[in-house]
């Protein structure tokens, strides 16, 4: 299946994402848009029977660690060195990053 594309079909998509396109561009557009779209047509005729479907291209190499109980960092030690901690409280001050 070939897909035709026009300057009328690239003015079109240009609209929905609110862009002014300059003839040049429209052409350069056209012309790349159709060579991606045959590409992709060049990947769906790709026998792809009896490959198992995936989430990643390459094989998660990452492994995590047992989640295991442990005791944590005292509060008093955790804001020892902080600038500006409520220590009696065990909290730190941070900069506003919400409603600033």
């Amino acid at each position: 299946m070939t897909l035709m594309l026009t300057t009328a079909d690239i003015d079109r998509i240009a609209g929905l994402a609110h862009l002014e396109l300059t003839p040049e561009e429209r052409e350069l557009y056209t012309r790349q848009i159709a060579e991606i779209l045959a590409y992709a047509e060049q990947v769906r005729e790709v026998d792809t029977t009896g490959v198992p479907p995936t989430t990643h291209a390459l094989a998660p190499t990452m492994r995590l660690r047992a989640d295991e109980r442990c005791p944590s960092l005292d509060p008093r030690e955790s804001v020892a060195n902080a600038p500006e901690a409520a220590r009696g409280a065990g909290l730190f001050k941070v900069p506003r990053v919400i409603g600033a």
